[in-house]
């Protein structure tokens, strides 16, 4: 394999990266918009292409495989292919959170809510913004950029500290909104973790770019 192919292949695997980072933002756009609408039928439909993300993740991960294998790429090569196959596991795992709240949602079908939604939504904003961001970080190698993406993490916690004081206030004060504010502390923390998995991708950009493995957000 010439160089010129090698870069050719990296670029498409890139490609690809894109390609599933804009379908896992979609999914937790649609899933947050299905759970403030109680709309099943989107809802059913972040279930239902979570198998699309699941094969781009392998289909990813065995392209990275075979340009390791034919390639033996060194240095940084190496280590861009090598977090690539990281980076695509955390995208996945945000996908299977948008799939977590979409399957809330069927179930709280029929149900009126206990409160407005305001503060989840605002938490799965900024977390879609962290996530498109981080793989443009990546795509550009742009440390600056992952350890700015990662510092919002901060932000989330903040407002999912603040949906749990909430909700454990509302369940003290009325025993009958205790399942659905259990399900919205649910949903709460599937968005924080969310902010997790894009603080691992920030830390693999990094990785990538510098060789030094370095922890953000502790």
């Amino acid at each position: 394999m010439t160089r010129n192919h090698f870069d050719n292949e990296l670029q498409e695997l890139i490609k690809d990266m894109i390609k599933m980072s804009s379908i896992v933002e979609e999914a937790l756009t649609d899933s947050i918009n299905a759970l403030k609408k109680q709309d099943i039928e989107l809802a059913d439909k972040v279930i239902a292409q979570d198998d699309l993300v699941d094969k781009m993740e392998l289909e990813i991960e065995d392209k990275c495989l075979k340009l390791i294998a034919l390639q033996q790429p060194i240095a940084k090569d190496l280590r861009i292919i090598a977090t690539a196959l990281k980076i695509v596991t955390d995208l996945e795992r945000i996908a299977d959170h948008a799939v977590d709240i979409a399957k809330i949602t069927k179930r709280l079908s029929g149900e009126k809510y206990i409160k407005e939604l305001i503060d989840i939504p605002r938490m799965a904003y900024i977390v879609t913004g962290m996530v498109k961001d981080s793989i443009d970080a990546y795509v550009k190698q742009d440390v600056d950029k992952a350890r700015e993406v990662s510092k919002r993490d901060d932000e989330v916690d903040g407002l999912h500290s603040q949906i749990f004081r909430e909700l454990l206030i509302l369940m003290m004060e009325d025993p009958r909104k205790i399942n659905q504010s259990t399900y919205f502390l649910f949903i709460s923390q599937s968005i924080e973790r969310i902010a997790d998995h894009v603080t691992n991708i920030c830390e693999w950009i990094i990785y990538a770019v510098t060789g030094e493995h370095v922890y953000l957000n502790e």
